[in-house]
């Protein structure tokens, strides 16, 4: 809906999905390879919204294609792939902008405005229980085969605490658990964090 800007495409590895996909958002083709509709339409931004264990290898080649980046995160798994992806966007001068949404998101900009007014916190916790169950439960395990929910949500929360007290954590203490056999081995859906300004 932006002035000046088409969607020329949009690419998912199911062929139902992207078709449906381009002609609910109006987009003018469907792709079911990154790579080729990378060639194909020579895009100049893409946004990466595909499950948390191909942005690293999808962005990297977005990056390398020409293309601007709208990453959803985590960046990569690794922190040594977040370092590569960030590394390549510098390298040939491309935005790579991580999808921090609860940074532009109106309530949350009025509950960080407001919790800068208190001064300086002494002591912080964010709660988040999800509940799942149904197909939205074959959904998260999906996501959990690769991707903790600490990593996919709780960063958010991280970063609002990061916004509200206008510093950098210095220590992170923590304990996790997996409250699934349905999970796999070593898998966290749970977590405590102490953060430490």
């Amino acid at each position: 809906a932006l002035p000046g800007v088409r969607l020329v495409g949009v690419c998912d590895r199911s062929a139902v999905a992207a078709e449906f996909a381009a002609e609910r958002y109006g987009a003018e083709s469907w792709h079911t390879d990154h790579a080729a509709m990378l060639a194909a339409l020579a895009p100049g931004v893409v946004h990466v919204a595909t499950p948390p264990q191909t942005h690293f290898g999808i962005a990297r080649d977005c990056l390398e294609a020409g293309a601007h980046v709208f990453l959803e995160k985590p960046v990569a798994e690794t922190l040594a792939g977040c370092e590569r992806v960030i590394g390549t966007a510098r390298r040939l001068k491309k935005a790579l902008v991580v999808g921090y949404i609860l940074q532009v998101h109106p309530s949350w900009q009025k509950f960080t405005e407001l919790a800068q007014s208190l001064g300086k916190p002494l002591v912080m916790r964010m709660n988040l229980n999800q509940q799942s169950f149904g197909d939205m439960w074959k959904t998260h395990k999906a996501l959990m085969q690769t991707c903790s929910p600490i990593v996919d949500c709780g960063v958010h929360y991280v970063d609002v605490m990061c916004l509200m007290t206008g510093s950098r954590p210095v220590r992170v203490s923590g304990l996790g658990a997996r409250l699934s056999d349905e999970l796999p081995a070593g898998m966290v859906n749970y977590g405590h964090l102490q953060v430490t300004f």
